[in-house]
């Protein structure tokens, strides 16, 4: 069997295969925003102690579990004891959940990626009204970037409750995604080896470009020294810590079970243990480098918006006190101002409501992270840059092969316990089965083009995988030191690779990282049970502002659903072996 097994082509595609997976939109949209809430530059020592306490040993764990068992994550943990089938279940269940709305990205990324060759970018300027004597009156309250994510891009409804027809557009980007994800997957590793070259090298080709771009930035400068200038105060901050502990965890990408299928199809004297430090460091360099990035196009973006708020309140002033052309700068406006108060109280408090307060610290601390950094904020910076159709057409084919790349990692999480299963693959071959799992998720993916589907990818992205992934790799963690043994297990990875595990590895498994996934899970469900009732983020377009409602109850329902469908795999499949061999036992009981 073990050589009926597809395996790699060489041990740099399985590396490959596993930085295409881990390097995904997490360390473009969620690491610089945590360093911007989180003191900057002394962000980095939580983080790092948490990538060596927590998550080099869990990524190692999980390759070891893989290439030691040769299957996907349902058999796994199967081998280890029958009664944790369930742990490889609630992998694939969430890598499920997880394929259905993740892969809307990449259809948004195409749809803007399409829109970026035309000239000027559609979200660089209002549209005219309907009378054609003014802009659109949404996108004069909001802005041109969030009138085209929220009115062009997703066609939001006021909330959850409008659902909405499907967007065909977005609808049509969404079946392209599955169809490049599909052709991917097409041949197992034979293509998807191939096709992870690509998506794991071409994100950096893109990062240095704008690195370099973004460095010969007006403004750069302001958003780097931000960046890297620590907070101190920050590191007795708990929240720092279960931030930094938390990116780390979902950045690897641990509990999916993609990682286990991907080591399943190693040689099995592969350096397991060395591939899972190589992959653990590229993953934590590629955060720290995207937000050097991220953080020079973001000084870019706010010294553009400091000193075109001080233009307008420049000429505000000139205009309406006759002051001389260029008197006004950044330095005296302050003092002007003030006198002006005092010398003309009376037409200065005219005036006063339209003079904005220009701050180019507050600008720098407008944090945004996900969806809003990448279709909003990012495109805002997109546009005021020379030739922004390029930077505009390279930035989204980056996003699309860190996605992409994502989703081969996700789909192989599904797919390899089902042809590892013989049932399934003695009546299906592997194209077959690849394409009734794509054609399963993008018509459930649908919903995510209604007009309330920005909503529903909301509620999936924040609760499909939070407690589940802790507590499946929790279990998984307890499964291999206690119940299949570590002796036990040390013994087995010596014997494959021939080199002896350290005790570094052996103190982390056993005892710190359980303990801190613990923690984790413990935080996680009492920040859920404080919040009280769960609210959510709806575009008020009368406002062009986001308004907070709450869920109604149909919708706490669907969080409960998705959270107890994943987690309660592990108890329920366990209790049914239970009960089942006490049937059979029952039946084999002699007759009296």
């Amino acid at each position: 069997m073990e050589k009926a097994r597809p395996l790699w082509a060489n041990p740099l595609q399985f590396v490959f295969a596993c930085i295409s997976y881990a390097v995904g939109l997490g360390n473009v949209w969620r690491f610089p925003y945590l360093c911007q809430m989180y003191g900057g530059g002394s962000f980095l020592v939580p983080y790092i102690i948490m990538l060596i306490v927590e998550g080099m040993p869990l990524l190692y764990l999980e390759l070891a579990v893989g290439q030691r068992m040769r299957q996907g994550s349902i058999g796994a943990f199967r081998t280890i004891s029958p009664y944790l089938s369930g742990v490889g279940v609630a992998s694939v269940m969430v890598s499920f959940f997880l394929s259905m709305y993740y892969n809307v990205i990449n259809a948004w990324a195409f749809w803007y990626l399409f829109h970026s060759f035309q000239d000027p970018l559609p979200w660089s300027v209002c549209p005219l009204n309907g009378n054609r004597t003014g802009y659109n009156e949404e996108c004069e309250k909001a802005s041109s970037t969030q009138y085209f994510w929220y009115r062009k891009t997703l066609n939001i409804s006021p909330s959850i409750q409008e659902n909405g027809s499907v967007q065909w557009e977005p609808a049509l980007c969404l079946l392209l995604a599955w169809l490049v994800v599909y052709l991917c997957i097409l041949r197992g590793t034979e293509s998807t080896g191939k096709v992870v070259y690509f998506t794991a090298s071409l994100p950096y080709c893109v990062l240095i470009i704008y690195l370099v771009r973004g460095l010969t930035l007006h403004g750069a400068t302001n958003g780097l020294m931000y960046m890297f200038t620590p907070k101190m105060e920050q590191l007795t901050n708990p929240k720092a810590w279960i931030n930094a502990a938390t990116q780390i965890f979902f950045s690897l990408g641990l509990g999916f079970g993609s990682l286990i299928a991907f080591a399943s199809y190693n040689e099995p004297s592969s350096n397991c243990q060395k591939h899972a430090i190589i992959v653990s460091l590229i993953n934590s360099s590629t955060s720290i480098f995207a937000s050097i990035v991220t953080f020079s196009i973001y000084g870019f973006k706010a010294t553009f918006n400091y000193e075109n708020c001080l233009r307008k309140v420049s000429l505000l002033l000139t205009n309406t006190f006759d002051l001389e052309d260029g008197f006004l700068t950044a330095s005296n406006l302050e003092e002007v101002k003030g006198y002006l108060a005092s010398a003309y109280p009376s037409k200065y408090s005219e005036v006063f409501p339209h003079i904005k307060n220009c701050s180019l610290e507050s600008e720098l601390d407008t944090a945004v992270q996900g969806t809003g950094l990448a279709f909003i904020v990012y495109t805002e910076a997109i546009k005021n840059m020379e030739v922004s159709q390029l930077w505009s057409v390279l930035y989204f084919f980056m996003l699309l092969m860190l996605g992409i790349g994502s989703m081969l990692g996700n789909t192989a999480a599904i797919l390899t316990p089902l042809t590892d299963s013989k049932i399934i693959s003695s009546h299906l071959p592997k194209e077959a089965i690849s394409g009734l799992v794509c054609l399963i998720s993008c018509a459930i993916g649908m919903v995510f083009t209604t007009e309330a589907g920005n909503y529903w990818f909301d509620i999936f992205n924040d609760y499909a995988a939070t407690l589940s992934l802790l507590l499946i790799v929790l279990v998984e963690t307890i499964a291999v030191c206690y119940v299949y043994g570590l002796r036990r297990f040390e013994s087995d990875l010596k014997a494959m690779t021939g080199r002896a595990l350290s005790w570094y590895w052996k103190v982390m498994w056993a005892g710190v990282s359980p303990l801190l996934i613990v923690s984790l899970f413990v935080f996680y469900l009492s920040d859920y049970i404080l919040a009280g009732t769960l609210k959510y983020q709806a575009w008020e377009a009368s406002q062009g502002q986001l308004v907070t409602k709450d869920y109604p109850a149909y919708a706490l329902a669907a969080i409960g659903l998705l959270v107890a469908s994943s987690t309660m795999c592990i108890p329920l499949v366990a209790l049914g072996i239970f009960v089942l061999r006490c049937l059979k036992r029952g039946d084999a009981a002699p007759v009296a």
